[in-house]
């Protein structure tokens, strides 16, 4: 029902600030919560690590924690944990699976995530190589992997977690951190669980690796705030062709990270729901460069950014359907863009051309749609450019 002017918060506003109260108070019974210290009733955490809490339970032959502090774990040994997430109406928890590569010298932490989205398959590949490249006994320091975040997402392979807690929703879960551990959705608590808990009290830096979404597809690029110089000195190892120098959304995860002081930046690894090995091996690549940036791993860097001239831009500019219909794409990734130039025809039932489209910038290729049809509000392509006054934060259509 429509709410009056000035009447103040509606019924379903009341409902939602009402049951917030009721979560805040419920989660210190709650077995999820259960740790050395009561986080605040807003759902954040001090930035100081706990002491690994680990729940006696064992999946698969692997414990489960609800806190973890890497520095509890044996050096020079690779260690496989659950992490246990938000619990369900059926009381139930979803559980993330961490593997933890603890050095046999002490040094610097890093932080590699994936599978934040359902459907990022490369992203998850990239990680485990990494991991799977490391031996701890040679290491000074300690990388973590998370590499299913989302885990209802991925049972699914779709973009976002299908919550079911006030009826059918799909939530992107990259619009959720910090997050807060008494929140409204299953999302936003787990969210706040594992940045609480788990990922940003282990982190001197930290990586979130994603791809394209399902119907479209991006190159191997990087998004990051390169005005931060420890973030551009991470990027600045990848052998990869573009650099995305934006700040973009508020509630992604390398931002998150990157608000509690941990430099953090985003690869972005071809196409959704496909492995990519030969561009997941440009990110394994620069990966092992920003673990031999912070000493934890010894030798030579590989290929950086220098050897493969890289193309920073600083807004993307969205390319969007305004008509159904087959999409006939006119360029490909990485392809150099003048400005006026058509980048797609579009063609109704009948094979007619109903739509036309071109760039209004000069730039690069970084997104194209996957989908052969389109609808109305679709994008059909990012091209990646340099404003000369950047606006700020961007948000993009997807």
């Amino acid at each position: 029902m429509p709410t009056e002017p000035n009447e103040g918060l509606d019924r379903r506003d009341f409902m939602i600030a009402s049951l917030a109260a009721v979560s805040a108070t419920a989660a210190g019974a709650s077995s999820a919560n259960a740790q050395d210290a009561t986080p605040p009733a807003d759902g954040t955490a001090s930035a100081a690590p706990h002491g690994t809490v680990f729940t006696g339970d064992a999946i698969q032959g692997k414990k489960v924690v609800s806190t973890l502090n890497v520095n509890d774990l044996e050096p020079g040994q690779k260690h496989l944990l659950y992490f246990q997430g938000v619990e369900m109406q059926t009381g139930q928890f979803w559980y993330v699976s961490v593997a933890v590569a603890r050095g046999a010298k002490p040094g610097k932490r890093v932080v590699l995530v994936s599978g934040v989205h359902g459907d990022e398959m490369s992203s998850i590949h990239t990680v485990q190589s990494v991991m799977n490249g490391l031996d701890p006994a040679q290491m000074s320091g300690t990388v973590m992997a998370v590499t299913d975040v989302a885990r209802p997402a991925l049972e699914n392979m779709q973009r976002r977690w299908p919550n079911f807690g006030r009826g059918n929703d799909l939530i992107d879960m990259n619009r959720e951190w910090p997050g807060n551990e008494n929140g409204i959705t299953a999302p936003s608590r787990h969210a706040g669980l594992l940045f609480n808990r788990l990922l940003r009290p282990n982190a001197d830096a930290a990586i979130d690796f994603h791809t394209g979404t399902t119907g479209f597809e991006v190159s191997a690029f990087n998004i990051a705030g390169m005005d931060v110089p420890e973030i551009k000195a991470m990027v600045d190892l990848y052998p990869v062709g573009q650099v995305f120098d934006n700040h973009v959304y508020p509630g992604v995860l390398h931002n998150a990270f990157v608000d509690a002081g941990i430099p953090a930046f985003c690869p972005e690894i071809g196409a959704a729901r496909v492995l990519d090995l030969e561009m997941a091996s440009l990110f394994v690549e620069g990966t092992m460069n920003v673990l031999k940036h912070y000493g934890i791993l010894a030798g030579p860097m590989g290929r950086t950014g220098k050897d493969v001239g890289v193309f920073i831009g600083n807004s993307a500019l969205p390319i969007l359907a305004t008509q159904g219909g087959l999409v006939e794409l006119l360029v490909k990734l990485n392809d150099k863009i003048e400005a006026g130039q058509k980048v797609a025809v579009q063609r109704n039932s009948f094979g007619e051309v109903v739509a036309e489209y071109t760039s209004s910038v000069a730039g690069e290729v970084a997104g194209l749609r996957s989908d052969a049809m389109a609808e109305p509000g679709n994008p059909l392509a990012f091209i990646l450019f340099h404003k000369s006054t950047p606006d700020g934060v961007e948000t993009y259509p997807e």
